[in-house]
């Protein structure tokens, strides 16, 4: 039996960072698709997921440079459906549009600095710094920011804290 093709439109959510195609200028990304109405099916109904690729260099230049998880995206293509009814529907994308960007990813409260050869991390819920070397060796904690340096001093003077 030869699987179904036709165009369609679809807006959905952009489920994980898109992935270069198995070619130069191909991208691949999945596509989740939630219930147009929630209340008109039953609680249950999974959400359609679309594996979407791309053979237009421009279209693929977008999704592995600007487009992030979470992104609403309204794709133009043609769709396979498989001949096995578990496996996603397949989405060759001729035309994308991002309807709405994700909300900017928030970073966590650490900041990571480094000395030579040496990173601490600043955590803004507490006072105390850990201390590595950038070869991951631990060198202690320093009881607060203002202490790193004479924490780093006395490892490199085969002290201990």
């Amino acid at each position: 039996m030869n699987p179904q093709t036709h165009l369609a439109v679809i807006d959905g959510y952009v489920d994980a960072i898109p992935a270069p195609g198995t070619r130069w200028g191909t991208a691949r990304f999945d596509l989740i698709r939630s219930p147009a109405d929630p209340d008109a099916v039953a609680p249950d109904t999974p959400d359609t997921v679309y594996a979407c690729t791309t053979q237009d260099p421009r279209i693929a230049d977008l999704l592995l440079s600007e487009i992030q998880p979470g992104d609403l995206l309204r794709v133009t293509g043609t769709i396979v459906q498989p001949d096995a009814p578990t496996a996603p529907a397949h989405v060759s994308v001729d035309a994308l549009e991002v309807l709405q960007a994700a909300p900017a990813p928030v970073l966590l409260d650490l900041v990571l600095e480094r000395w030579g050869n040496y990173a601490a991390v600043f955590d803004a819920d507490r006072d105390a710094v850990p201390v590595f070397t950038t070869s991951g060796q631990w060198v202690g904690e320093a009881t607060s920011p203002d202490a790193v340096a004479a924490l780093i001093d006395t490892y490199e003077n085969g002290g201990t804290q």
